[in-house]
């Protein structure tokens, strides 16, 4: 039976064809072109990310306009427009720590979460870079240092924090006594804003460099052997054939895993809050975080907003680069 058939009658009771709902939505939808039918498939998907994502996104950026409220029965105050952005960058707001300071760049958040992204990150990339080329070779034994290699990112970040915590605790901790004669740390690193972020920093490494070599691991083993094949019948070094064969063609996934750690740094809060906590290394989340609790709702909205213009920054410039990368530099 065509479609067209099982939608005008199908059905008949007595002389009257009853028409049906559910065979004419049917014959519509096989009416449909792929991409028609694909985009209408996603229209659920659509759906949930407006009302668990875009919607609240926006109901944010409408709260980041208005005044905090704390004396009020209202929790939202009056509507003030893009007052307390111009407040939170130029200094005049009243917030629980500096937003930006130069004078003291370990106790207010935008140099805290700059310095603790910029000095994770470069480590975490080094150090799984290296760490990815040497995986990447064949030697006996590869599969359990890869496993040995994943553990450290499999541990929760509470634990990850506990350990840290635990590890510089001056009563208990191995690690105070000989960096504290060293000239590292304080004899109390975790009350310190600059050893609490050093500790952060050393934690974070310690757990996202794996990622970081897993993606560029990746990267790796989809360059052509071959390549490398040729490069030693030309005669190249093995510095040659990382500067013209391994590096470039590493290169898109090593951006990729930049995009998604530089993301996640500037976004760090539970292993700050689980090790030094907030109050001594007070990065941009945390200052949203207790903003949020204090009642301060505009004041936090606009922080948090400022982070993601920053991220949406990043992200634009990351993507260029995938771009350059994809059309050859063009």
């Amino acid at each position: 039976m065509s479609t067209e058939e099982r939608s005008s009658t199908v059905t008949q009771t007595g002389t009257t064809p009853r028409y049906r709902v559910d065979l004419a939505t049917l014959d519509w939808l096989e009416r449909r072109s792929d991409t028609q039918f694909v985009y209408m498939m996603l229209l659920p998907v659509f759906a949930l990310l407006g009302t668990m994502a875009i919607w609240p996104l926006i109901y944010t950026a409408n709260i980041s306009l208005h005044a905090d409220s704390i004396a009020t029965a209202d929790p939202i105050g009056e509507f003030v427009g893009h007052r307390n952005y111009v407040d939170i960058l130029t200094g005049e707001a009243n917030l629980q720590r500096p937003f930006f300071s130069l004078s003291n760049p370990f106790t207010s958040a935008a140099p805290v979460t700059l310095i603790y992204t910029v000095s994770a990150v470069l480590v975490e990339t080094v150090l799984g870079l290296s760490m990815a080329l040497i995986l990447n070779r064949e030697f006996r034994g590869r599969r359990w240092v890869r496993v040995a290699m994943i553990l450290p990112w499999t541990v929760p970040i509470v634990i990850q924090g506990m350990i840290f915590y635990l590890m510089f605790q001056p009563s208990i901790g191995f690690a105070v006594g000989p960096l504290n004669d060293l000239g590292v740390v304080s004899s109390t690193p975790l009350a310190t804003s600059r050893d609490g972020l050093l500790i952060a920093i050393i934690a974070d490494v310690w757990k996202q460099s794996a990622f970081m070599a897993l993606l560029i691991l990746a990267g790796l083993q989809s360059i052509d052997r071959s390549l490398y094949s040729v490069a030693r019948v030309a005669g190249a070094s093995r510095i040659q054939q990382f500067k013209t064969i391994t590096f470039p063609l590493v290169l898109p996934a090593l951006l990729v895993a930049l995009l998604f750690r530089t993301i996640g740094a500037l976004k760090v809060y539970g292993l700050v809050e689980s090790t030094a906590g907030c109050n001594t290394v007070p990065t941009l989340s945390c200052l949203v975080i207790n903003l949020w609790s204090a009642n301060r709702y505009g004041s936090a909205a606009a922080v948090a907003f400022i982070i993601a213009a920053v991220i949406g920054i990043l992200l634009v410039g990351y993507l260029v680069q995938l771009r350059k990368q994809e059309t050859g530099g063009t």
